[in-house]
């Protein structure tokens, strides 16, 4: 599917979880039983889908996201931040019996960090509220979806937005298996190293072995395989070109939701019928700027940033 015959302008819809994410920030994470005094402490939203939809928004696309939260503070709280965003919130349903998901996230001063997530209601939004909210778009989309909604609802999102020819963008995040026959519907696939290995069996040592396991997904049926590797970059594969993009040199204070930045930004830059290279060396410039700041949503930068 190529991306250049895409109608303008090109919306985004991206399907996925929202959180309210609790972050400590210390010198060393925990050991398993060890109590960590000191640090600062940061509430602010988060959950890789609504982040994607920030960082999108904020890159300057139309943004819309399906999502599912509680009856209940975070709940409200999310929805009304994500209208300040200038995000659709048509299709972000309610549970009136799960709370809100959330994150408990630690930092240390190297930018690393341990995330515990309670999904809440995200694990509830369903196939049938997805296909409602799927039949009251009218206008071409770009579909970001992941893996913090349950992965059958995921697997089945994705054949619907096939069988309506949208573009879909997968970060398979957090990993999980997916079935085999679901690659061929991936337009664009973004796995960082650690969930690369989990899909393909591959571990990531070098560009070899970043290639091999980029071909493994292509094999399947992806078109395009963009591998994050961190400070490092982003691994592009697809059947032009092979190559590492380097992302630009920063001090980092907290990685939490740069590859969230990365994808939201790569889907606004494709949707602006950028080149393909050209957009990942554009979403790898956001999310650079976003793990300087601390927080998710919070550390995702806009558009005018970028230069």
């Amino acid at each position: 599917m190529n991306h250049n015959t895409f109608k303008q302008p090109t919306r985004i819809l991206v399907i996925g979880s929202s959180n309210t994410d609790m972050v400590i920030k210390a010198d060393n994470l925990p050991k398993v039983g060890e109590t960590v005094l000191g640090g600062s402490f940061l509430m602010s939203p988060g959950g890789k889908g609504a982040n994607q939809a920030v960082a999108a928004a904020r890159m300057g696309g139309q943004v819309q996201l399906i999502a599912k939260v509680g009856n209940d503070i975070f709940g409200s709280q999310a929805i009304n931040q994500f209208k300040r965003e200038n995000i659709e919130t048509s299709a972000i349903f309610t549970d009136a019996d799960t709370p809100s998901g959330v994150a408990l996230i630690g930092v240390d001063t190297t930018g690393e960090n341990y995330i515990l997530v309670a999904p809440g209601a995200n694990h509830n939004l369903t196939v049938q509220e997805i296909e409602i909210a799927l039949q009251n778009i009218g206008h071409p989309c770009i579909v970001l979806i992941q893996l913090e909604i349950p992965s059958v609802v995921v697997e089945q999102t994705i054949a619907l937005c096939a069988a309506k020819k949208m573009p879909i963008i997968l970060n398979p995040a957090p990993a999980s298996p997916l079935r085999q026959e679901l690659y061929k519907n991936i337009w664009i696939i973004t796995p960082n190293e650690t969930e690369t290995e989990l899909l393909t069996g591959v571990k990531i040592r070098d560009m070899n072995s970043a290639k091999k396991a980029a071909e493994k997904f292509r094999s399947w049926g992806t078109e395009h395989v963009v591998i994050t590797m961190g400070g490092k970059g982003a691994f592009v594969c697809n059947k032009t070109m092979s190559k590492l993009i380097p992302t630009p040199n920063v001090t980092a204070k907290d990685s939490t939701g740069a590859g969230d930045c990365f994808n939201g930004a790569l889907a606004v830059a494709l949707s602006e019928n950028m080149g393909f290279e050209s957009a990942v060396h554009f979403a790898c410039k956001a999310a650079s700027i976003s793990v300087t700041r601390l927080g998710a949503q919070s550390a995702m930068p806009y558009r005018k940033e970028l230069g």
